[in-house]
């Protein structure tokens, strides 16, 4: 339910704006099915779901319908390092291999945190022996881990890590603290800040619940739509890409974030913890995505897909999943916003669906 004083926040015209938009991109095709929801000043203010959860069994999406996140699971996996930071058990400049000591192996020493967090690690590309179906066998993501060979000097280049962030940043977690990260990111962030229906590591009993993605008509990719449609994938740990969620779940992170580590009574970060995490640490050519780009410690910074505010864009951070989705803060305005779709599209036609449903959540804010 909705408070009356955070409606008090929001234009009831600009709100009814946004699910106009929302229902027409649906109804354009961009996407079979979405779901859609957004916080101000930590207090819920939209949430809407529509389309086709399978368009091809003619199945709707649900209120309860969870979604692949894709990358946005990166965001939360960076959330459980910025916990271990927080609680001086890493710095972010020590090397992985101090608490790794295999994964120097083949130039590696070198790699830092910071360097995985920023993606300037060197080391972008998946090793082929960790596909699909095997992802659920962490030994073995770890042992592939050790053997990579970095393509560049760690810290030279800024080359997006799709998958080897991930890896590297949930073993750490496994080796600092000693729980698996899926269970680290349940008892320290999503149980508590009562992120109903975000899974890394989905149960099997719940399968009947994920949307299928669907290959849109200019997808690029479509092998990771076969890939990411499998049950065996949704109940793997993938921290870099595995998530399945609902949007409402997925805001309250961002909304935490956006509120300086605290949402609904509930601290998980110090606001200077925030602070440091969410400030740029490097900007330039992305050398996987041929972009130029702007990185915090794990999040993504003054990205056109959430919208402008017109003050600093800078002060807007969040993350994206590829081709289907986004989710962001804006400190500033109180803002936060995770929009999820299951239809896959080239960047094309995917970040415009995505930037102007930013701005139509903007433009609602008094």
């Amino acid at each position: 339910m909705v408070a009356p004083a955070a409606l008090e926040q929001m234009d009831p015209q600009g709100l009814a704006a946004v699910e106009a938009l929302f229902n027409k991109q649906i109804a354009d095709g961009l996407h079979p099915g979405a779901c859609l929801a957004a916080y101000r000043h930590g207090s819920l203010v939209l949430d809407l779901w529509g389309g086709m959860a399978d368009a091809d069994a003619g199945k709707p999406v649900s209120a309860d319908t969870m979604f692949v996140m894709y990358s946005n699971s990166k965001a939360l996996t960076a959330g459980c390092i910025y916990i271990l930071w927080e609680r001086g058990l890493l710095q972010w400049d020590d090397p992985v291999a101090r608490y790794w000591p295999n994964f120097a192996q083949n130039g590696k020493e070198g790699i830092t945190i910071r360097h995985i967090l920023t993606h300037r690690g060197g080391i972008p590309e998946t090793p082929p022996e960790i596909v699909a179906n095997g992802w659920g066998d962490w030994d073995l993501v770890v042992s592939a881990m050790e053997g990579v060979t970095p393509t560049t000097e760690p810290g030279a280049v800024i080359a997006y890590q799709q998958s080897t962030f991930g890896w590297v940043l949930g073993e750490l977690v496994r080796r600092i603290d000693g729980r698996p990260i899926g269970q680290f990111l349940k008892e320290e962030i999503t149980d508590p800040l009562s992120m109903h229906d975000v899974y890394m590591g989905l149960p099997a009993d719940q399968e009947d619940r994920v949307s299928r993605i669907h290959a849109m008509e200019d997808a690029e990719r479509v092998q990771v739509v076969d890939t990411f449609n499998k049950p065996e994938v949704h109940q793997a740990v993938n921290p870099a890409a595995g998530g399945i969620g609902t949007a409402r779940g997925l805001v309250r992170y961002y909304a935490m974030l956006g509120c300086g580590g605290i949402l609904d009574d509930v601290r998980i970060l110090k606001p200077e913890t925030v602070r440091e995490v969410t400030k740029q640490q490097a900007e330039g050519h992305d050398h996987t995505f041929n972009v130029y780009v702007h990185r915090s410690l794990g999040l993504w910074i003054a990205d056109s897909r959430m919208g402008s505010s017109g003050g600093d864009p800078a002060r807007t951070f969040g993350h994206g999943g590829i081709g289907t989705s986004v989710g962001w803060a804006d400190p500033d305005v109180g803002l936060a916003v995770a929009y999820i779709t299951n239809g896959l599209r080239a960047n094309a036609t995917h970040l415009p669906r995505m930037t102007v449903i930013s701005q139509a959540v903007r433009d609602a804010c008094l």
